[in-house]
């Protein structure tokens, strides 16, 4: 990970611009100006020496799959035959579309993924088809989520001090 040029150090205005985008991130610098009574182009700023220091690190669209017919989130445990074939896993796990979200874990399990499908039948086609064919997993566990109840950003209401190393 690439190291953030020295002496930059957010402050609370910082820590305001990051929790309005949090809450709308299409809301507009302007407005987010006025809010916190700054000018746009200081949010500007702001959000460029943010993301030049990698805490912001873009923005995404947030679509509801289940809206477009892909009714199924399901976890995955996953058992590798070795802990060290982490890396190699992960770029194979990472070149399949429905899978979504990758973790190094601690635990039982070496990896957990999110994976997202249309439904049962397409689940079982990735976990046969693709997943269970990448080299170095022995095996995986599945967990279907019925619902996702809370998906939401940490609010950042207080700065903490950060040492800059660190980052």
């Amino acid at each position: 990970m690439e190291k953030p040029a020295k002496n930059l150090e957010i402050d609370n205005v910082d820590l305001k611009i990051l929790n309005l985008l949090m809450q709308d991130a299409t809301m507009a610098y302007t407005e987010i100006g006025k809010r916190i009574f700054v000018s746009g182009g200081t949010v500007h700023v702001r959000m460029k020496k943010m993301e030049d220091m990698g805490i912001v690190r873009g923005s995404q669209l947030i679509i509801d799959h289940t809206k477009l017919g892909w009714d199924i989130s399901a976890f995955l445990g996953i058992y590798l035959d070795k802990s060290s074939l982490y890396e190699d896993v992960a770029q194979q796990l990472m070149k399949i579309p429905e899978v979504v979200n990758i973790h190094y874990t601690t635990g039982i399990y070496s990896i957990f993924a999110k994976i997202v499908c249309r439904d049962t039948l397409h689940l079982r086609q990735v976990l046969h088809d693709k997943i269970q064919k990448v080299g170095g997993i022995q095996r995986t566990e599945t967990f279907i989520s019925l619902e996702e109840s809370v998906n939401r950003p940490v609010p950042f209401t207080e700065l903490t001090v950060l040492n800059q190393d660190s980052l």
